[in-house]
């Protein structure tokens, strides 16, 4: 069975060459959102079983709502992506409750699975 995703990111383009991307590696994408809101709504809704969440949210804090996705027990497992390197934003990935972090660039069905590993 594939894994099912949600991909949040505020960058359409992103949100498109990441889904096809992911599913041509036989990772099932649900849902994409551009905002916290729609992210807490379509993963109460879809049931993800990953949610990718850019650090950078636009206006918005990535990192704040990789927890209150956790909070809500709408996903047991967040990835933070970022087109930034994790030594560059370690300081923010490291007190969240994601399972992981992987750059955008960096970005493939078997870096997910091992994180999920």
């Amino acid at each position: 069975m594939a894994l099912r995703c949600l991909i949040v990111d505020d960058n359409e383009e992103f949100l498109a060459s990441a889904t096809r991307l992911l599913e041509s590696q036989g990772i099932d994408v649900v849902g994409t959102a551009s905002t916290g809101e729609d992210a807490l709504r379509l993963a109460g809704s879809l049931s993800p079983d990953v949610v990718l969440v850019d650090v950078e949210l636009g206006e918005e804090d990535g990192v704040a709502l990789a927890l209150k996705l956790r909070e809500a027990a709408r996903s047991n497992r967040v990835v933070l992506i970022s087109a930034y390197e994790r030594d560059e934003i370690d300081d923010l990935v490291k007190p969240t409750s994601a399972v992981g972090f992987v750059p955008k660039r960096l970005l493939s069905a078997s870096a997910i699975g091992e994180l999920m590993a």
